[in-house]
Parts: structure tokens; C-alpha cells; sequence
């Protein structure tokens, strides 16, 4: 398992409120759209990154993680495993404190460069998941 209960728990409640959900769009049949919504519900401001930049569920969208233009506390991968080492790298890049790939995304190299780097990461969990065991 990628992720210990500590780390998984210290994303959650002490990695900030802002989190880049990587594949976020207005697809509503797509599982970062419920999850996106979940975060929400529990206080965290998700802000989309599609190459569409379409804005969801309140919140202006943007085509990369380079071009947002505040800081992103956590990285929210919802691209498939070959894709996701690229977006982990750029988390590290842009100074999030934290990357999280969702269930069946999985790059072992990426995850290794990301906990080189000094971030906390979690991979192949769902926070939405994780988020209601913390009540």
C-alpha cells in the first residue's frame, strides 16, 4: 500500500484546504466529478485542471497546474497511470505539499520521485473514501 494511515490522515486534515483535481471536468458520469464534490463538502476548495479549463462545481478550470495562479496545497491525479508521473512531477514543480493518485492510478517510479522531492503522497486510494473514515 502507497500511503500509510498517518499520511493519508495528515493530507486530509493538515496538507491545506486547496486542492488541483487533475481530470476534473463537467462530465458528471465520471468519478473525479462525485469526488471533487465530496472534498467540497468537507471544506476543501477543488479547483479543476482539464485541458478543457471548464469551470466545475463553482470553481474557474485550468488547462495545466503551471497555470493557476495561487498556490495548490494538494494534487488530485484522476489521469490514467501512464499520464500520472507527468502531472506528479509538476505537482512537485509548482509547490504542492502533497500528491494524491486515485484508485487504479499507479506509477511506482513517480510515487518514489514525489517522496524524494519531500512531498507526502498516496496512491491507488480514493480521498472521498478516506475522508469518511475520519469521522
Amino acid at each position: 500500500m502507497y500511503g500509510d494511515a498517518e499520511t493519508v490522515r495528515r493530507i486530509l486534515t493538515e496538507s491545506g484546504d486547496t486542492w488541483a483535481v487533475v481530470g476534473l471536468s463537467n462530465n458528471t458520469s465520471r468519478a473525479a466529478f462525485g469526488v471533487a464534490a465530496v472534498l467540497q463538502r468537507f471544506g476543501k476548495r477543488v479547483v479543476p485542471v482539464h485541458p478543457k479549463a471548464e469551470s466545475v462545481h463553482g470553481e474557474k478550470g485550468y488547462a495545466s497546474l503551471a497555470e493557476i495562479p495561487f498556490p495548490v496545497d494538494v494534487v488530485d491525479v484522476f489521469v490514467n497511470s501512464a499520464l500520472a508521473g507527468a502531472v506528479a512531477d509538476e505537482a512537485a514543480a509548482v509547490g504542492a505539499k502533497a500528491v494524491w493518485f486515485q484508485l487504479g492510478v499507479v506509477d511506482e517510479q513517480a510515487y518514489a520521485r514525489v517522496r524524494e522531492a519531500g512531498l507526502d503522497m498516496v496512491m491507488d486510494r480514493c480521498p472521498a473514501i478516506e475522508i469518511n473514515s475520519l469521522r
